[in-house]
């Protein structure tokens, strides 16, 4: 299924190539705010009340014409979200996720109002858990840094708002949201 998506998408690039004016530029300042679908993380029937993954990402544009006219480089940060309930008898286990990160993205623009880019996270991942029930009093932390790899696109509705899509991001693996340049 990988394999067929990621054929689809370079196929696509390759049909859609075309130039305009540059979507993503030296200078330029971007926020996105998502939703993470697939998560990892916490998945099966055990676990309920799973709060839906969110993401918020800042990236300024810093160099242009990395290796031609439609490339540049973007740097950032990165914050996400997303915890989940595991019932017992007699209590519950609640467990919480932060990813703080630094990210840099090669962009390149293949089509008018289309910002495609992909790159690196490096990051730190918070997760802790807490017990609440009958006889039971274990909490737990694991922390670490993560090495993240991700793709995606936003396309511009106007100068300034785009809806994105991202791969392989963070707290989730397919991401979806809004975009806001400025």
């Amino acid at each position: 299924m990988k394999k067929i998506f990621l054929s689809l998408v370079g196929i696509a690039l390759f049909v859609m190539q075309g130039y305009g004016q540059d979507i993503f530029i030296q200078g330029d300042r971007v926020i996105n705010l998502s939703v993470g679908l697939g998560s990892g993380l916490y998945r099966g029937s055990a676990f309920s009340d799973i709060s839906p993954a969110i993401a918020a990402s800042y990236e300024v544009g810093v160099v242009d014409n990395l290796f031609d006219e439609n490339s540049s480089l973007g740097v950032g940060g990165y914050l996400g979200y997303t915890g989940a309930r595991q019932n017992f008898t007699g209590g519950y286990y609640k467990y919480s996720d932060i990813i703080i990160g630094a990210r840099g993205a090669v962009h390149y623009q293949f089509i008018d109002n289309l910002d495609t880019y992909g790159g690196l996270m490096l990051a730190y991942d918070i997760v802790s858990s807490k017990t609440t029930g009958t006889g039971v009093d274990v909490d737990a932390t694991s922390s670490g840094l993560v090495l993240d790899i991700f793709v995606g696109g936003r396309y511009y509705f106007t100068d300034q708002v785009a809806g994105l899509v991202e791969i392989g991001s963070g707290i989730a693996y397919f991401n979806i949201g809004l975009a806001y340049k400025f």
